[in-house]
């Protein structure tokens, strides 16, 4: 599939440490649509994600998936089905659980400067995480999976780093900042 088959209102989900910011920049750039980061909108800025209160990310979000056109990444289960309702179209990386947990303490232990990150933000490692990435996104895969069958949208699978490598010069993309 595509990326012009998905419209111009594309969630991207995926196990954290996937990639999901890193595309949901990529695809902003080069199709002009603004890249919406929902951990930006859940953590507060300038802090090592601290979350905002349940009910001021709801209305960020909410508000979020009234535009007429964006790429969104990020899960947030509890809000997915208003956000699938907005969609026109859904990217599934679908990455292994090693890999999400090297790309996690890379993350933590050497990148500054990275895409959706937290203004001001830190990231340090977090035991809490560590456990999310490898005891919870497995039971988390089999039922996204399941609801992405039944929403009728068109979907795009990448379950591999080749596959999401192809991805990215099939579409002309670019993960560097400044290219198209």
């Amino acid at each position: 599939m595509r990326l012009d088959a998905l419209g111009p209102r594309i969630c991207i989900i995926g196990p954290s440490n996937s990639g999901k910011s890193t595309l949901a920049t990529a695809i902003g750039r080069a199709r002009d649509l603004p890249p919406i980061h929902l951990d930006q909108l859940y953590h507060r800025p300038n802090t090592d994600w601290e979350p905002c209160p349940a009910a001021e990310f709801q209305a960020l979000h909410d508000a979020a998936i009234l535009g007429p056109h964006w790429v969104m990444d990020g899960n947030y289960s509890r809000c997915l089905p208003q956000r699938l309702e907005r969609a026109t179209g859904v990217i599934v990386l679908d990455v292994p659980t090693a890999l999400s947990l090297v790309r996690y303490l890379r993350r933590t232990w050497f990148e500054r400067d990275r895409h959706g990150t937290l203004e001001g933000g830190r990231d340090s490692m977090k035991w809490s995480m560590i456990r999310h990435i490898v005891v919870t996104t497995p039971a988390n895969r089999k039922r996204y999976a399941r609801m992405f069958e039944e929403t009728g949208l068109p979907t795009l699978q990448l379950d591999t780093p080749q596959a999401l490598a192809r991805f990215y010069r099939r579409e002309g993309l670019s993960r560097r900042p400044g290219s198209r």
